[in-house]
This record gives structure tokens, sequence and C-alpha cells, in this order.
């Protein structure tokens, strides 16, 4: 039964240009939206520009124009990213809307009339000179927990205290270079403690993942803390109902922009807004609702957004879903490096469905980082996509034309081979649901190694010297070609344009998932033309060179962020850069690791080895066996991969060896080396591959 889903992503912040790293999330959510839809069901897709609060205020007035000629050029900006990166929403926005406006309005008087809000009045760092109450993120001054210097107002890097920016020594304001003053000043506050209980419900596995719902424990132990959700003027955003000179917080009325953004497409299509918002059980339990965001704003998504939707009267998410941040060849993304890359810069460089392919290879369901390895990433898209999936069909498309009129077969001369990949669709299918892209990358591309095996098998090149067998050739790419147009559809929500390409290739119409059943047989293709070329080095160089020239990215605070990760929102699209105290509680800062010197790491001897064998282990459900070549020189290997890889995925890879490893004796036999994988474990483990070119023996640096 077709499914009614509403999809949003979180809401990028419009004071600067789309990077890699809010990607993470607008690909992650796009595939899974296009999924739904492939899949057959009513999926919408809707998003907005963050438009409001003090950096787009600051921003506006360094620049000297309005805060509503910032926003709209920003907004132009970020769709054309999104459009370029293939991100298909159904409807794009603006929280500086009439449809946010009243929305935030409502739910902010039913909250109050419900007794959710109350005032109090509250002591605040004010800058003379700005004549403004200064946020979290515009103070700088010394921890008071540690003493060291140029620390934010609400948290320290070095220690990981978190404060009030009362407590700082030595305040200065960032924007002015004044010290400011303590100055008094009434604020609204959102009683979540009122809705302790229903979150505590709320909070599951059902509807989170598990280390969400374990952070959520924490927080709810600490007890939940009373969010203010009011600024004092200047501030660019809207104004609370029946005072003067107060604004409701950016983050109260950002993912109402949500809620707006639907309302927006509702009427301008007829669709029913109030099935998929309202709370009436009735209406929610008809269509389902998810948000994908990044973790750093997980508080404010799992804790604040569901009691006000609940307080005012509206339906919660069925589950929101959090991913971790992005980072660069192994590190922080940096400017000086130049792997602070702009979605735009890219664009300039390279194909957006490396890109989308890429992430998607490295995405789970989990909210663990991911990295994007420039060696890796070319080796990937080059193995995976030139030379394994439209290999395929640059190896059969020219025989049909050149020796059949361009028509395949009228049957298929192994029709269970057919059956065998079509009859992954729903194993793949459950990949994509449970957003393990990783998986299902990897499982589709596993199948595209049994398809060119079949071609080797086959040798269509040698056979077609034959006048008697040239009718069996026709089969054989005729066989081919449909494994082709299979894979294709299992990767079209990753590579919409690529399946597009095919698409016209093989002269069919839009491709669905149910449409996989039936191979194509006596039917006319077009002449194949390269779908898609190798990424060069060159490329790559290119752009990282171009990032530290152009970037043109400015910071959403006060300061240069240049080598220092991105801050809070940034890697999800959410870096307002107004520091909230409540997106801290409970947490710590980051526990000191066990360190090691150079000289220590210097001891690895890492070389390249090719897999020339691979078994399982009787009597070991983790283990596969490998004989590994290191140049000549064979190992033998007992790596605990098998819950990710089979035999004959990992068989012929080439893979990094830490070579002078103590042989280690087990039941098993001796394992002479360790293969290096990187992931969490079980099924999210990924082997290490070395850069493109290498070969057996050759040292990894």
């Amino acid at each position: 039964m077709a499914r009614r889903i509403l999809v949003t992503s979180a809401l990028p912040y419009a004071n600067g240009p789309i990077h890699l790293g809010h990607l993470v999330e607008y690909i992650q959510t796009d595939i899974w939206a296009r999924f739904q839809r492939l899949r057959g069901h009513e999926c919408y897709y809707v998003c907005a520009d963050d438009a409001h609060g003090t950096p787009v205020m600051l921003k506006a007035r360094e620049r000297g124009i309005p805060p509503e000629q910032l926003i709209e050029e920003m907004a132009a900006s970020h769709q054309r990213d999104f459009a370029d990166f293939l991100i298909a929403f159904d409807h794009y926005h603006s929280t500086h809307s009439d449809e946010n406006r009243a929305l935030a309005e409502l739910i902010y008087t039913r909250l109050a009339e419900s007794g959710h809000i109350e005032r109090r009045t509250i002591e605040q760092l004010f800058d003379p000179r700005e004549q403004m109450f200064l946020p979290d993120r515009y103070i700088k001054g010394t921890c008071p927990r540690c003493a060291a210097p140029d620390q934010y107002g609400d948290s320290c890097e070095a220690c990981g205290a978190t404060y009030t920016p009362i407590e700082l020594r030595d305040p200065v304001s960032a924007i002015s270079g004044e010290r400011p003053e303590v100055r008094q000043s009434e604020h609204f506050f959102f009683r979540l403690g009122d809705f302790t209980e229903m979150l505590r419900q709320w909070a599951s596995p059902d509807h989170l993942q598990a280390e969400i719902v374990n952070k959520l424990n924490e927080w709810f132990e600490a007890g939940l803390r009373d969010w203010d959700i009011s600024r004092d003027a200047p501030y660019f955003g809207f104004q609370i109902p029946g005072t003067e000179a107060k604004f409701f917080y950016v983050w109260l009325d950002a993912p109402i922009g949500y809620i707006a953004s639907f309302r927006h497409l509702a009427e301008a299509q007829g669709l029913d807004f109030g099935a998929f918002w309202e709370a009436e059980p009735a209406a929610a339990a008809q269509t389902e609702l998810y948000h994908f965001i990044g973790k750093d704003i997980a508080y404010f998504h799992t804790l604040f957004w569901p009691a006000m939707l609940h307080g005012a009267g509206f339906r919660t998410p069925n589950a929101v879903y959090c991913h971790g941040f992005l980072t660069v060849n192994g590190q922080k993304m940096s400017k000086s490096r130049g792997t602070f890359i702009t979605a735009r810069t890219y664009l300039e460089h390279l194909d957006p469905e490396y890109l989308r392919y890429y992430f998607a290879a490295k995405l789970g369901p989990s909210v663990d980082d991911i990295d994007l390895s420039f060696d890796d990433f070319t080796q990937r898209v080059n193995s995976d996509i030139v030379g394994k999936l439209v290999n395929i069909a640059s190896r059969c498309a020219g025989f049909i034309t050149k020796h059949f009129d361009g028509r395949l077969a009228a049957r298929l001369p192994q029709p269970e081979l057919y059956r065998e990949f079509a009859a992954q669709a729903e194993r793949i299918a459950k990949h994509y649901e449970r957003r393990d892209y990783a998986r299902a990358m990897r499982e589709i591309m596993a199948l595209a190694d049994q398809a060119n095996q079949y071609i080797d098998a086959e040798r269509p090149w040698e056979r077609i010297k034959d006048p008697q067998q040239r009718e069996e050739v026709q089969g054989i790419c005729t066989v081919g070609l449909n494994l082709f147009r299979i894979l294709v559809v299992f990767i079209k929500p990753v590579m919409p344009e690529l399946a597009a390409a095919a698409e016209r290739f093989m002269k069919l119409p839009e491709q669905r998932w149910a449409d996989l059943q039936t191979p194509l047989l006596d039917h006319p293709i077009e002449r194949f033309k390269p779908l898609k070329t190798r990424v060069e080095r060159t490329q790559v160089e290119a752009i990282v060179e171009a990032s530290r020239d152009t970037l043109g990215m400015a910071p959403s605070l006060a300061g240069d962020e240049t080598d220092k990760t991105v801050r809070k929102g940034e890697g999800t699209g959410e870096g307002k850069g107004e520091g909230e105290t409540q997106e801290t509680q409970g947490q710590a800062g980051a526990k000191r690791q066990a360190q090691i010197t150079i000289d220590d790491f210097a001891k690895l001897d890492l070389r390249v080895a090719r897999v020339e064998h691979a078994e399982t282990v009787e009597g070991a459900d983790k283990l596969l066996r490998l004989e590994l070549d290191l140049g000549g020189e064979r190992r033998q290997v007992f790596a605990g991969i098998r819950q990710a890889y089979t035999p004959e995925q990992v068989q012929g890879l080439l893979v990094v060896c830490v070579a002078n490893l103590k042989p280690r004796k087990m039941r098993f036999g001796v394992s002479e080396g360790m293969v290096l994988c990187a992931g969490p474990g079980g099924d999210q483990l990924w082997v290490i591959s070395p850069a493109a070119g290498a070969e057996p023996g050759m040292a990894v640096k």
C-alpha cells in the first residue's frame, strides 16, 4: 500500500554559502525521498532558508544592505547549489515568510494560553557601543574553570566546561571590542520541564537512534531546564505578540519553518495540510513525518521541537534521524589546507553525482562522522562507477549495435541470473529504508562485479568471430544489459542523472522499482555513449587549490574559524552562531585519549596487499581467512570482517596490511598480519583501500 510521507532537512542558515559539510545531510535526505518515490509512495521533501537572528543582522549591516536583501541573495545561492547537486525539493521556502510568522504566533499563543510560557528578569552582557545585548557566541574572554584565554561566552574549547557569559572572566564584545556591561532584561521562557513525561515516552527507539536515546536519558536525569525563547531589540526576526521590543529567538521559528514550507506547498497544490500536521490520531496515522538533522542540533529537535508541537496541538514526528559530521582527509575542514570546500567550488570541477555516490557509500543509519578522503574518493568512483557499473553497458552495447541492428535478443539464455539479480530488490530496498546506504552500495557493486564476471566467462569478443555463435553473443549481451538496467534502478536514488542517461540509451520510460521483475527483450537500444568518465587527480587538486584561494565563506560567528571544526550547526545547515546553553546540557568535554608519539607510529610497516583468496572460517562467525600477496610474498591473515563482507566481495581487492605485526597463533592457524579497516564494527566496517595506482608490496606512507 502506498504511503504518504513528509520529509525535511535542517534549514541552512542565510549568512553563507553551502559547503560539503552541509551536503552530507541534503544528499542523505534526498536519496531517501527519491527512494520512496521510486517505490511508488507519495513523498514530499520540503526545506527553507533559516533567515533570522543576530548573525544575519550583523552581516547585512557589514555589507550596508537590508537583511531582507541579504537573505534573498543567499536563498538564490542556496537553491542554485542544491539544484545543481540534484537535491529534489518539492518546495523550498524561507522562515522570513507570512506563513512562518502566522504559525510562530499561533504556536506561541497556544503555549502561552496553556501556561507553558513564563516571564523572568535575567542578567545579560550588553555592548554599550553597539547598544545591544550580546549572544553568547559574540562574547570572548577567559575560561572561569581552566583560565584558557580567548574562549566563547558559553563553553571552553580547551577544557570542555560550560558556563554562562556572566561567569566568563575579562569578557569582551566580539563585535566592537568593548568590555560589556551587565544589564537586566525581561525574557520569555518555554517551560520545557512541563513535558518531561511526554518526552520520556516519545524519546524511544521507535522515534530516535539508540545513541540519541542514550543522550536524551542523560538530559532527563540532569533535569530539563526552561528555554529562553526571546531576544531583545535590535534583532532581525518576528516580534513577539503583545510586546514592543521583544523578538522570537531564531531557534523558535526555525523548525516551524518545516510546517510553513509545507503549508505553502499544500496551498499551491491543493494538498491536505491537516493530514500531515494535525495531532488528531486518525489523521496522523495516515501520514508519516521524518526530520533529517545533524547530531549537534539533536537537543532542539528531540526535546524542544516535539514538546512545542505537542503543547500547541500539532503532531510529533515519526522519527528524527541524526547524522554525524564530515571530515576531509581525516581532519577537520580547514581553509588553510583547502579542505573547507563550498558546493560551488566542487561543481566547477567535478560531477555532483560522484560526491552523491561517495557519501552514499559512507553513510549508515548511525550518527558516526564520515570522512571524505580524496584518494579514496578518486579510486572508489573510478573503480565502482566507471570500472564496474558503467563498464557493463560499455562491454555489451557495441555488439548489439554493430551486429544485431541495435536490438536485444527475444529471450535470455540464462533467465535464472536475471531472476537472481531482480530478487535482490527487496533486500536493497530494506537498506535504503533504514538509511543504510553504505550497505546498499556494497551490495550493488558486488552485483556489478558478478555481472562483469558473467561477461568475462562468456567471452562475447571471442564468440562473435564464430558465425555459428553470433546468436549466443546477442543473448549474452542482452543478459548483460538487463543486469545493467537492474543495477541502474537500484542506484537511481543516488545517481538520478546516470539513471536518466541509461534510460535514454536503452529507450525506456522513467523506470520504477516495480519494473525490475520483467526483463527487457526484443527491444531497441541507442548507440552507446560514455555515461561517466574517470576522476582525474588534477580535478581534485584544482578543487583544493581553489578552496585555498577563493573560499568566500562568511563565518557565522565573530572571529576567523580557520583550521577549527565547523562550529555548532554548520555541519548540518543551522549554524546560527547564537550560543544556547541548553544545547550543551549534560555534555562534558571530550575525554583525552592515550597518546603515542610520531616515533611510535613510524614503527608500523604498512604495505599494499592484494587479496588473492578469501574464504569463511568454520566455527568463527566474524572471521574470513585471507591469502594476501605483498608483492611476491604470500601471507595468511585472519580478518574480523565477515559480517561486512563475503569472500567474493574482498577477493581481488587491494588492501593495506600491517606487515610487521607479530604473528599470532589462533586455533584456526597463524595470522601473519592485519588488514586495516574503519567503522564501528559488525556490518558497518569498511576495508581501507590504498590510493589509485598502488601495487602489492608498495609501502603506504
